[in-house]
């Protein structure tokens, strides 16, 4: 996992908003999926550009988000 800064928004009802996160020196937008959370903190599901699938982790106790890969993105039609 890679320590990466995160652009959110931490809405009423408990949600993260994640517009975009900084990663190697610049800022990226990213889609965002589901999100839950277990013993090591929350997830969100974002896709970055070209279709790359990755999980932030924000653990509670330093509130330091980690992004996970995860995997290609989505599969092709062809």
């Amino acid at each position: 996992m890679k320590q990466v800064g995160v652009d959110c928004r931490f809405n009423l009802d408990g949600s993260v908003s994640v517009n975009q996160i900084f990663m190697d020196g610049e800022w990226l937008s990213v889609g965002q999926g589901r999100q839950w959370i277990d013993h090591e903190g929350r997830h969100v599901l974002i896709m970055l550009a070209g279709d790359e699938v990755g999980e932030l982790v924000l653990q509670g106790e330093t509130m330091t988000w980690w992004l996970r890969q995860v995997g290609g993105g989505r599969p092709r039609v062809v």
